[in-house]
């Protein structure tokens, strides 16, 4: 069966506007996980008895979530492309500004790299997929641009990085990691982010005062410098 092809056309599809149960929840993502790994090892056109087995529910349930193969290829995109927005407010949480946001942009292969084995489905020119790069750009970019700001105002990167243009750059020095060379993409981006580093200024506001601190503990005989209360 092609990629834009229906998986089932006669078959009952649950509403989207109805809160999804947490049994159907359970199935969509072992589907999803599922027709990832079967996707990348045998190719969009891989049968979908195979991906329902390996998800350990009928082919029944998969048609009844994913009528068609479209469907299914988009929500696998849209899910791993939430998860990476999602995770740079839990790196920020964890990391430095600069640590988060080197850290998020090699998230970013991780995401390039789920293209592979659906690059025929994605470059087929079906419209199914035409909503994808505007759900891509709206998720990534502020998340992308959050990391930004506060690694600029920790004068750990130059302050005049456009968000849209380092992420789009981002995903196309990545693209390695769509044919399998995870390895080499990891390094040019790492390459790329530390070039943000290049006429990085002084860190300003809440970053200026944090410097201040990390200052004083690598300087010894220098008291160290009491963060203001918030």
């Amino acid at each position: 069966m092609k990629a834009g092809t229906a998986m089932g056309d006669d078959r009952e599809t649950e509403s989207h506007d109805r809160p999804v149960r947490a049994d159907a929840r359970r199935n969509i993502d072992a589907l999803l996980r599922a027709a990832r790994k079967v996707f990348d090892t045998s190719g969009v056109d891989a049968p979908v008895k195979e991906i329902a087995d390996r998800a350990g529910v009928g082919v029944g349930t998969l048609y009844r979530h994913f009528p068609q193969r479209p469907d299914l290829i988009k929500a696998i995109i849209r899910k791993e492309v939430d998860a990476c927005a999602d995770a740079a407010s839990l790196l920020a949480a964890n990391h430095s500004p600069a640590e988060a946001l080197a850290l998020w942009m090699q998230r970013l292969v991780e995401l390039v790299a789920t293209k592979r084995g659906l690059a025929a489905a994605l470059h087929s020119g079906n419209p199914a997929y035409q909503s994808l790069p505007d759900h891509v750009l709206g998720r990534l970019t502020p998340a992308l641009q959050r990391l930004l700001d506060a690694a600029a105002a920790a004068g750990a990167i130059r302050t005049d990085v456009d968000a849209a243009e380092l992420l789009l750059a981002g995903m196309r020095v990545a693209s390695p990691a769509s044919d399998g060379d995870i390895a080499q993409a990891r390094r040019m981006v790492a390459l790329m982010v530390d070039g943000l580093r290049f006429g990085a200024g002084a860190p300003t506001g809440r970053g200026a005062d944090i410097a201040a601190v990390r200052r004083s503990r690598r300087r010894p005989g220098v008291p160290r410098i009491k963060q203001p209360r918030r």
